[in-house]
């Protein structure tokens, strides 16, 4: 592989998603280059496309009613929806495999921290020019979601499954509490203050469950960091022995020994059945807790000061070993899943947020917005209170497990933080000078 540099543009416009994921070190290794093309689309020449995803947002049902509007229009070249494994990594892991010599899928759900491995190793492939044999106008995509794909100068995924992280807030509580029940808190020194008495009105539960490190916890404690000044890196360079950093882990680790803050596998399920007050997750979580809490709630942003929350999620790649016949038909079902009705049916469904621009100005989106400000939250929230993630997260080979590990020692596991986010420093910087220095 050639040699290069990535600006700091296109690094900084990384951003993440829908649920985040951690980096797999696998995503590392050899590049696709010597792969032999196959000229049929799917699995052995089937004359499908076959597309691997891991339904983020339980979006299976959905996925495949848009497939079935693609089959429809192009009987000749239907498209096959293959379970790529139960989260992000399994499918990563899958595809990794498939690169060692299996049969390679058409399209690929490709998180935020798994993209970047395959595009610098040449596993999946530039975008550009196959958006203008297609004919697709990927500036109709909202520019912050695409941009998070450049490496390079190209662009290696397409915007699909795309997420901020949330507060999610039971309204009963909240007034039970006495406290306003249509806002979150402004800082998380006011969440400090807030907790107490959101415990108390719950008998004693926590007032804000969050998912554990083994589901993400290093993407929701992200925006924590950053409101305490601290950062996980700055670039390439690992931050977690900062002061304001060791402050901000500090912080997490004594609001969960308080029992202000609850860490769970399945924080989702915990509150919907009212075992917290509040909750910390996806935007991509909105759909399935709108069905199951048995209460009202409200999201609202996460505390400042500004920026408190980061983008998150998944896109849409395509594997560099497959032919150029292969690639052109994957590029023109990715507009298609995509496309202004087909994001206003899979946000919809999920509480992604949408990735065209004209999304929200469809008569169908604007009702269906004024009918769930709940689902506005999101989106008001990528333009005011998000900012790229941090490349010791998203960049660095097995940087999300490493960190959600971290997280977990110093709240679960009781260990101390600074001894715990030194050694977060010492492997982060480890890694980088094996896996990445030497490519760029």
């Amino acid at each position: 592989m050639e040699h290069v540099m990535i600006s700091r543009r296109n690094l900084l416009g990384l951003a993440g998603a829908g649920l985040a994921a951690t980096a797999i070190a696998g995503c590392t290794g050899g590049s696709t280059g010597g792969a032999a093309a196959s000229s049929g689309g799917g699995q052995k020449g089937s004359g499908t496309i076959q597309w691997w995803s891991n339904h983020p947002g339980s979006s299976k049902e959905v996925e495949q009613k848009i497939i079935d509007a693609w089959n429809a229009e192009n009987p000749n070249l239907p498209v096959q929806l293959v379970d790529g494994g139960a989260n992000y990594e399994e499918l990563g892991q899958k595809f990794n495999a498939a690169l060692a010599g299996g049969d390679l899928p058409d399209v690929i759900v490709a998180s935020d921290v798994t993209w970047f491995n395959f595009a610098l190793n040449e596993a999946t492939a530039p975008l550009d020019d196959l958006w203008k044999e297609a004919g697709v106008d990927a500036s109709s995509y909202v520019d912050t979601l695409r941009e998070d794909y450049a490496y390079d100068g190209k662009h290696y995924g397409v915007p699909f499954a795309r997420s901020t992280t949330l507060m999610y807030w039971n309204q009963d509580i909240l007034a039970k509490a006495g406290l306003a029940a249509d806002k979150g808190p402004q800082s998380w020194a006011e969440f400090a203050e807030w907790a107490p008495k959101l415990v108390e009105a719950n008998g004693g539960k926590p007032a804000l469950m969050v998912p554990d490190g083994s589901n993400y916890l290093d993407w929701y404690f992200q925006g924590m960091i950053w409101t305490f000044g601290g950062s996980y890196s700055k670039e390439w360079t690992p931050n977690f022995t900062d002061p304001k950093s060791i402050e901000a882990g500090t912080f997490l680790a004594e609001q969960f020994k308080a029992g202000h803050i609850g860490i769970a596998k399945d924080a989702n399920n915990t509150f919907g059945i009212g075992g917290s007050a509040g909750l910390l997750q996806s935007t991509g979580s909105l759909g399935g807790l709108t069905k199951a809490a048995q209460f009202p709630f409200i999201t609202t942003y996460l505390p400042g000061p500004k920026p408190g929350a980061c983008t998150g999620g998944a896109g849409l790649a395509i594997p560099n070993g497959i032919s150029d016949e292969r690639k052109l038909n994957a590029t023109k079902f990715i507009d298609f899943v995509t496309n202004t009705k087909n994001t206003i049916t899979f946000t919809q469904a999920t509480g992604y947020m949408p990735v065209r621009k004209d999304a929200v100005d469809d008569p169908e989106e604007k009702a269906y917005l004024e009918k769930t400000p709940n689902a506005m939250t999101a989106i008001k929230q990528l333009a005011e209170n998000t900012a790229p993630q941090d490349y010791a997260r998203v960049f660095i080979p097995g940087g999300g497990a490493r960190i959600g590990g971290g997280l977990d020692k110093i709240t679960i596991g009781g260990q101390d933080v600074e001894q715990v986010f030194e050694q977060l420093q010492s492997e982060t910087a480890t890694v980088y000078k094996r896996d990445i220095e030497p490519l760029l």
